[in-house]
């Protein structure tokens, strides 16, 4: 059975581990702006389209 972290990464076409750093940002209450000019590097580089998508 597929993860819901897969599904968002094959969707967003990036790698698991990526969704599962913007969803614990995410879930930590950090902005979406935030995340995608500070938090790059935990991300993976996940750009702000990318990131709202997870948010949403």
């Amino acid at each position: 059975m597929t993860s819901i972290a897969q599904r968002f990464a094959d969707q967003l076409s990036v790698q698991v581990r990526q969704v599962d750093a913007a969803i614990a940002l995410l879930n930590d209450k950090a902005t979406v702006p935030f995340i995608a000019r500070y938090r790059k590097e935990a991300t993976g580089g996940l750009d702000d389209v990318q990131l709202r998508t997870l948010e949403e």
